[in-house]
């Protein structure tokens, strides 16, 4: 046989000297941890936004109807209307929303049944509370906690309330940035506030008979303005007396 028909023998197999490492690389483990990390936040964007819809709708269902739609409600030992007084079956609100709802429109009936109280009084909700708001300068001199001649009369719906309503009251003054006379019997802003607040609560408990664990007095001075204290129109505002009216359940602080 020829040199030329003998094959040729096979080439030696390849061997590697680096053996294979033993489970995942390196980079499929920072891709999972980063898919995990992405999973994680895209879950808890979409449980704050049901909590934010949750809030919407109860927001929806109370408060802005409160000055506009009627609805249906059980008796409260604190309710001046009928249920039949408020005909919309369309509408349901949970307990808490028709206890405040009530609350709202029967504070509303009564400061509208006072022609001075009316010009000058915002009502408004406040946490499981309703406000009634009126300017400082109605009750008390500028700068001084000594009332003005017809605060007793000015104050006689809010005395009304307390008698006739199983509420509690916390009575809160404000005032504006503004700086106190050096003659002033009060160092600062935050002593003239809780005077006010404690004169009024007097005032209160003289002319009603109102048992004072059921009303609380506090003075916030400029630190909760409503608006820039920047004009004096702002500052007008700003300077206020705040009636505080809430369910004897609800902790006011």
């Amino acid at each position: 046989m020829a040199a030329d028909d003998k094959k040729a023998p096979p080439p030696p197999k390849r061997q590697d000297d680096t053996p294979c490492e033993e489970g995942l690389p390196p980079w499929m483990a920072t891709f999972a941890d980063m898919m995990s990390l992405l999973l994680c936040f895209f879950v808890l964007l979409l449980s704050f936004a049901q909590q934010d819809a949750n809030k919407f709708k109860t927001l929806m269902g109370s408060i802005k109807e409160a000055f506009g739609v009627q609805v249906k409600r059980k008796e409260a030992p604190f309710a001046a209307f009928s249920p039949s007084d408020f005909e919309r079956k369309d509408v349901e609100l949970d307990p808490e929303n028709k206890e405040l709802l009530g609350m709202v429109l029967e504070i509303k009936n009564f400061v509208l049944q006072d022609p001075d109280l009316k010009k000058t009084a915002k009502i408004s909700t406040d946490d499981a509370g309703v406000v009634i708001r009126i300017p400082t300068s109605e009750i008390f001199a500028p700068g001084s906690a000594k009332p003005v001649a017809d605060a007793a009369s000015k104050l006689a719906t809010v005395v009304r309330i307390m008698k006739e309503r199983n509420l509690g009251l916390v009575v809160r003054c404000h005032t504006s940035d503004r700086s106190l006379d050096s003659n002033s019997l009060y160092p600062t802003n935050w002593e003239l506030s809780s005077a006010r607040a404690a004169t009024t609560l007097r005032i209160l408990m003289q002319a009603g008979d109102i048992a004072p664990s059921r009303m609380k007095a506090v003075g916030y001075a400029d630190s909760q303005p409503l608006l820039p204290n920047n004009t004096d129109e702002n500052r007008y505002v700003n300077s206020r007396l705040e009636f505080y009216f809430h369910t004897p359940s609800v902790k006011s602080w």
